[in-house]
């Protein structure tokens, strides 16, 4: 393992010297915000803004780098993103941080593409898996790292803003030092999700659901651990309440995903959605229940919530042919961005009518419209052969590049 590694040490590193100080950002704006008294909608659309900027950078990011190249592109995203981490704490402005968070999700989109084009040239047939399944290994973990940092400090301070841009910047030093000569340009793809949509709309509603869900989730969630999760501190709350749901996430990808390359992958959807919802539904109505239930029960939404994403794209995966891959991984990626540039705005909505309690039972919602939706689509259409089938492990891996999108899309 540790050969097949070594060419891309580098790029590993600062991709978790990256997702740390983005987990620490991501927490931390929206407990900020709500200590400044914003409104749910205000901080909603925090999330909202950050997943709209998400998308342009899939969209624009093929071409910026061909113009540029990748080291220099992604120097200059890195620069940008940590500049935006401290003008947060210079001027706490609702709308000045919308236009930050638009930025940082720009940046980390054109970062991550450059990243996994990077990844995708070095790797090898005999190691795709292994490089692919580490690197899958710190999204999940090295996120947690950066939301615990959260605890070790004042969110009303500038100290932990500060921190968050540390990190930011240092992930540049691994690239910016490599003696690797950079990739070929990102090829763009153009995205057709009327065409996605024939060949698996399950796959499409599955990946639109998710970004609905867990785009609110990210935004509103510290705001929701903050109120319910007594006995601690605000900042601590949040960032054991975001890494139990973190971990759930990592925990529940793999026996879902294995599961689901033994039966129709949409009977493993609809499993995993219910679940969700049922957790969603505790959070809301029932997060004092026992001791330290609001952190159990972050952990089961997060295991089940967090591998729908997965499983829709594996279904989609099933229905397109590997010469497509690419271009399905682009459709599903821009799906679950609008999907979470509108989830947040919905969210909190509804937060502001009826209270903190109204975003997981928005989740569940989500969850449950995903579960009818699918049982719908077992009877119309039925389960792949199981030679046209590909396994879990390597959707996940073909659906992991973020590559250049034509803004041609349909």
């Amino acid at each position: 393992m540790l050969v097949a590694l070594r060419p891309v040490a580098a790029l590993l590193l600062s991709v978790a010297l990256l997702l740390m100080g983005n987990g620490l950002q991501g927490a931390l704006l929206p407990l900020r915000a709500a200590i400044e008294n914003q409104t749910a909608l205000e901080i909603g659309l925090l999330g909202s803004s950050y997943f709209a900027g998400f998308a342009l950078g899939c969209l624009r990011a093929a071409s910026f780098v061909q113009n540029v190249g990748h080291i220099r592109a992604f120097t200059a995203m890195v620069a940008l993103a940590s500049t935006t981490a401290l003008l947060h704490a210079l001027l706490v402005e609702p709308v000045f941080w919308w236009i930050l968070r638009g930025i940082t999700g720009f940046c980390f989109a054109v970062i991550f593409a450059i990243i996994e084009s990077w990844l995708n040239e070095k790797a090898t047939s005999s190691n795709r898996g292994t490089i692919f399944s580490v690197y899958m290994i710190i999204n999940l973990t090295v996120i947690t790292l950066g939301q615990l940092i959260l605890t070790l400090g004042d969110p009303a301070l500038f100290p932990l803003f500060c921190v968050a841009s540390v990190l930011v910047s240092v992930a540049a030093l691994p690239i910016a030092l490599t003696r690797s000569a950079q990739p070929e340009p990102i090829a763009q793809t153009k995205v057709r999700i009327r065409k996605l949509f024939a060949q698996s709309p399950a796959g499409v509603m599955g990946a639109l659901a998710v970004g609905l869900a867990n785009g609110a989730f990210w935004a509103l969630a510290p705001v929701f651990s903050a109120e319910h999760t007594g006995g601690l501190s605000a900042a601590d709350a949040t960032a054991y309440f975001m890494s139990a749901t973190v971990i759930g996430g990592a925990v529940g990808q793999w026996p879902l995903g294995a599961l689901s390359d033994r039966i129709d992958r949409r009977i493993v959807m609809i499993f995993a959605a219910i679940a969700a919802a049922a957790s969603g539904v505790l959070l809301a109505l029932m997060p004092g229940l026992f001791p330290g239930a609001p952190f159990f029960f972050a952990f089961l939404f997060g295991a089940f919530s967090f591998p729908v994403n997965g499983l829709a794209n594996a279904h989609m995966n099933d229905h397109v042919e590997p010469a497509g891959f690419v271009e399905a991984a682009s459709g599903m990626l821009l799906t679950y961005g609008i999907g979470a540039v509108i989830g947040p705005f919905i969210a909190s909505g509804l937060i502001d009518l009826f209270g903190v309690v109204a975003l997981f039972l928005y989740t569940a919602a989500v969850h449950v419209a995903l579960v009818l939706y699918i049982w719908l689509r077992i009877f119309a259409r039925g389960a792949p052969e199981e030679t046209e089938q590909v396994t879990f492990t390597e959707s996940l891996i073909a659906s992991t590049t973020v590559s250049g999108v034509d803004t041609h899309t349909d």
